[in-house]
């Protein structure tokens, strides 16, 4: 076996070493042929079943969902394969192109695909171009049904771990690392700001992407060692390679083992600036994590996917629960609920017939405008966190606003919902605190409005950047302008750090780069003291924290916040940590 090396772009850190898994594309290869005018109806039996089959295997990944262990962003996905699914235009008109050609059904399949394909690559707007990949997604799924393929991944080697090798991955695949614990994937394509990196990055998988050819060089069962932070592969490592790779995966090990004597350690820099390290969740499921990771609290609770992950709405009674359990279990430690918040990634599909086709997601009804224009929806949700919070230390986070009337609006709606429960009887916490979402250049710009109004507030970096650089970083063509250390996002981070400062408001970073450990000095150069970021990132923030003197940053903070280009910015926070 000839051993060689493949170089990507390494989107989740870790070493993994295990057996390949290749991942088929059923459009590959498909045959056409002609069928008799008897067999035409069993030819549109054979694709309704198809068809019949990938739903149960959507719903089968719903139900498996429900742990609460797998990022809740997969739900919206999983809505939205659902959605194309059930769409004629892809379940109904192959048995037309059956009937009227009498061809076979995974030629019919294939040829529709083509045509859907082709129309979406003429839509001007990115992100709705970029859906044809869930489209192909999902008549895949029914294609490999078809041809009799398994349309899930089959469950690794006990012995060893299991690489996944794949062209792509879709969300519906991705999923199944909760059930299987895969050591590693790579795929062809892929950038450091896609979906499926973030959920490698959160579910600690090492992944590597953009190896451009790596599922048509590898072939099944081959070692493979993966870098997720060079962004190599090594196929057929001889021995050498292999150990030297496994003493660096022993390592590895050996440090996350340490940083768990972390846990319990407050999280303090060497010269006394105390910091929160807060949790992003999704679910209540997610809080053994949290608690594990010596959260000091949640920081952002994204109520959303109560809301995606299901058909229809949810009552008031059911969100009170979930709310009520994360309130109960982080035991008097602050947990931050976000409303409802529509995003650009997460669909209506499900949510009880409001369902509407947005030109331009990202700067549509979402978040917060949504939220005030579906008043009896935002009205339960209110009523459902303010009966939690008497079960807890709770408070309410309104996501996207931009502008003073909006906070206005937000606030007449609580307190329209907390003289509902004052006539029912029902018990909340009359004193919760209420803060904003800071992702909105205009916001900062606005920002003594919204300190004069709020309570607390949070930036959404992940949005914050997109609106900033006018960056779709789900648009493998544009994402690799999506860039943190931008000289813009410095001095806008820096800006509504200090100006909350000045008015004595807690200010906190929620997005992508609160768990960035190599950008945690810079942050608290900023003068950030309160981060939340995905339970997986805990420990090693805090012992960047731990082994930091803020005092001895201020120079070369303050050089960065002057600096004009992205290099000379990666540069000075290369010397930041090496401090």
């Amino acid at each position: 076996m000839v051993s060689f090396a493949l170089n990507g772009v390494g989107v989740s850190s870790g070493i993994a070493i295990g057996r390949a898994q290749l991942v088929s594309h059923a459009t590959l290869e498909v045959a056409h042929y002609t069928i008799s005018p008897s067999k035409v109806d069993v030819e549109i039996e054979r694709f309704t079943n198809a068809v019949k089959e990938v739903q149960k295997e959507l719903e089968g990944l719903h139900v498996a969902m429900t742990g609460g262990d797998v990022p809740g962003e997969f739900g919206a996905f999983l809505d939205v394969h659902w959605m194309i699914l059930s769409d004629s235009t892809l379940s109904e008109a192959p048995k037309r192109l059956i009937l009227e050609q009498r061809c076979n059904a995974e030629w019919a399949l294939t040829q529709q695909l083509a045509v859907l394909v082709e129309q979406f690559e003429q839509i001007e707007d990115p992100y709705l171009r970029e859906r044809k990949s869930d489209i192909v997604q999902v008549g895949e799924r029914i294609l490999k049904r078809l041809m009799g393929m398994r349309g899930t991944l089959r469950a690794p080697i006990a012995e060893e771990q299991t690489i996944l090798v794949a062209h792509d991955l879709s969300p519906a695949d991705v999923i199944q690392f909760k059930s299987h614990h895969y050591g590693a994937f790579l795929t062809d394509v892929g950038g450091a700001t896609s979906h499926t990196a973030i959920v490698a990055r959160s579910l600690n998988v090492p992944a590597v992407v953009a190896t451009h050819n790596a599922r048509q060089l590898i072939r099944d069962t081959e070692m493979l060692i993966v870098d997720g932070d060079s962004g190599v592969v090594i196929v057929n490592p001889d021995r050498a390679v292999l150990s030297e790779f496994r003493l660096k995966q022993s390592q590895l090990d050996l440090e996350r083992q340490k940083l768990k004597r972390l846990r319990s350690k407050r999280a303090e820099t060497i010269d006394g600036e105390h910091v929160e390290l807060y949790a992003n969740i999704e679910l209540p499921g997610d809080l053994a994590q949290t608690l594990e990771n010596g959260a000091t609290g949640v920081g952002l609770f994204r109520s959303e996917f109560l809301f995606l992950n299901r058909k229809g709405l949810p009552s008031e009674d059911e969100q009170f629960e979930a709310y009520r359990a994360v309130a109960q279990g982080m035991h008097g430690r602050p947990v931050t609920i976000r409303t409802f918040d529509l995003g650009a990634d997460k669909h209506l599909e499900g949510l009880g017939g409001l369902s509407r086709v947005a030109p331009n997601p990202a700067l549509g009804l979402r978040a917060v405008r949504f939220c005030l224009a579906e008043p009896r929806l935002f009205l339960t949700q209110l009523r459902a966190i303010l009966r939690a919070s008497h079960y807890g230390r709770v408070r309410i986070l309104v996501p996207m606003l931009a502008s003073s009337s909006e906070i206005d609006q937000t606030l007449q709606m609580i307190e329209q919902a907390k003289e509902h429960l004052r006539e029912q009887g029902v018990p909340f916490d009359s004193s919760i605190e209420i803060g904003g979402m800071i992702e909105i250049p205009a916001a900062i710009l606005a920002m003594d409005a919204f300190l004069s109004k709020l309570d607390f507030l949070s930036i959404g970096t992940n949005d914050l950047i997109q609106y900033t650089l006018a960056v779709d970083r789900a648009d493998e063509a544009v994402a690799h302008l999506y860039d943190p250390l931008h000289p813009a996002i410095i001095r806008l981070l820096a800006l509504a750090i200090g100006t909350a400062k000045k008015a004595r408001k807690p200010i906190a970073v929620c997005g992508e780069m609160a768990g960035e450990v190599d950008l945690t000095r810079l942050l608290l150069g900023l003068g950030l003291r309160h981060f939340s970021m995905h339970p997986a990132h805990l420990l090693a923030v805090k012992q960047r924290v731990l082994t930091t003197e803020v005092a001895a940053l201020k120079g070369l903070v303050e050089r960065i916040r002057r600096a004009d280009g992205p290099e000379k910015i990666a540069a000075l926070v290369d010397r930041l940590n090496a401090l």
